[in-house]
């Protein structure tokens, strides 16, 4: 794994997940050296972390936009 790479913030969330993916299957395959699965295991970290604070931000703005409490999502029924 690159270090620029590591110490690059994500552009967005799914380019941050999609690289956290990237990184579980290259881990998963077993062919990583040690170093490498470190660092692979750090950049993950990294992106989790982005990842939850992201869907955080998302779900204090819905609340906010709900008047404070979060609703169940509704769907109306359509007749064709």
């Amino acid at each position: 794994m690159a270090k620029s790479r590591a110490a690059t913030p994500p552009k967005d969330y799914e380019s941050a997940l999609a690289e956290l993916e990237s990184i579980v299957g290259e881990m998963e395959s077993g062919q990583l050296p040690l170093e490498a699965s470190l660092a692979a295991y750090k950049r993950g970290a990294v992106l989790l972390h982005y990842c939850r604070q992201q869907l955080s931000e998302a779900e204090q703005q819905v609340r906010i936009l709900e008047n404070g409490t979060l609703q169940s999502f509704k769907t109306d029924d359509i007749d064709d």
